[in-house]
């Protein structure tokens, strides 16, 4: 299927890397650790064998909907009120998210390398950068993934192998150190990044080619990996205790990276991909909304009313003390989220199941 301005299905996994592998990579790794402990990686795989029956339901829904626009399919089978309502609130959930990711981009920043830059200047300069990549099209934001996941991969590889001299495997022992209990309960932070590969078919009509079943698979198990990567680094390098405390232990084993005795401390790397990260993950997750808000293209709806709503959404989080956020990240949106792509995939699930039947007019 040759669509003008389409994406193929590389490019597709491409941006799950980037788009919900910072998200596992860095955003929930915390909450893991804290569940599960040296058990978190198991709480990982647990979560992979739960979410991948799921990806079938993807297929399905894609299949029915015909790859067609999910709001132009749904206004046919469920209204054009009740497809309003869908649309509305998965954009406000989106700008959520996006505005989560942002804040604590900008949190970690200001913690890090620019103590003395005021947080309102740098959400400014964020958010100009971040709207114009949603002002583009989709392929601009794939193309731009492409060159920076490239050197992001490249960085993380480095660091894994470079770390691999410091780290102690004994450590992940013993297997389910308090039970089977708090394992299943930490499954549900790395499913609550899994499940956001949902969004991508929301830009089903703008892939060349159509969803198969190994596609989501490729996107899972990668995932997976970027998941695994540092939890079991976090585990094996700083201790199961120690890695609890940290906030971003995955930032946290650059600190250790070092080439003989005189070339160390390598975290500035880290900076480049987490910065270029967040904007991917924000302009993508920014982008669907303004197509689920019938914005795309249009610079200036995009620049007035998305913009704002952007920014003031992520300027009220910096409101919040530091542990009240990490608090709300951790013990409720990471779940919310989980829970949130859940029912809505099942709600599309069942509108596919019984769109063979005679659609309402809108």
């Amino acid at each position: 299927m040759n669509r003008v301005g389409s994406i193929s299905i590389l490019h597709v996994i491409f941006l799950s890397m980037t788009v919900i592998g910072l998200k596992n990579h860095v955003t929930i790794i915390p909450s893991v650790l804290k569940g599960a402990g040296r058990d978190g990686w198991i709480s990982i795989l647990l979560a992979v064998l739960i979410i991948f029956p799921w990806i079938f339901l993807l297929v399905y829904i894609h299949t029915k909907s015909n790859q067609e626009p999910l709001t132009d399919w749904l206004k046919m089978k469920i209204g054009k009120s009740a497809t309003a309502i869908v649309r509305y609130t998965v954009a406000i959930f989106l700008i959520i998210l996006a505005a989560f990711t942002m804040a604590e981009t900008l949190q970690w920043v200001s913690g890090m390398f620019l103590p003395d830059t005021p947080m309102p200047l740098l959400l400014i300069v964020y958010t100009i950068i971040c709207i114009l990549l949603v002002s583009t099209n989709l392929q601009t934001i794939a193309m731009v993934n492409v060159f920076v996941l490239f050197w992001v991969t490249i960085f993380g590889f480095f660091i894994a192998f470079t770390n691999m001299q410091i780290k102690n495997y004994e450590l992940l022992r013993p297997f389910f150190e308090h039970g089977l209990q708090p394992v299943l309960k930490s499954a549900v932070f790395p499913a609550s990044g899994f499940v956001e590969i949902l969004l991508f078919l929301f830009i089903q009509q703008k892939v060349k080619d159509r969803f198969r079943w190994y596609h989501f698979a490729v996107m899972l198990f990668i995932l997976m990996g970027l998941t695994l990567g540092p939890t079991i680094g976090a585990i094996t390098e700083f201790g199961p205790i120690e890695a609890t405390k940290q906030r971003y232990p995955a930032y946290e084993e650059w600190r250790l990276g070092s080439i003989g005795a005189f070339i160390q401390h390598f975290d500035f790397l880290s900076i480049y991909q987490w910065l270029t990260g967040g904007l991917i993950r924000v302009g993508l997750l920014l982008f669907i909304a303004a197509d689920l808000l019938n914005m795309t293209g249009d610079r200036i709806r995009i620049a007035r009313i998305l913009g704002p709503a952007f920014f003031f959404a992520t300027l009220s989080l910096f409101l919040l003390k530091d542990h009240v956020f990490t608090k709300i990240k951790g013990d409720y949106l990471l779940v919310g989220n989980f829970l949130f792509m859940l029912v809505l995939s099942l709600f599309l699930g069942i509108v596919a199941i019984f769109s063979g039947k005679k659609s309402k007019k809108v």
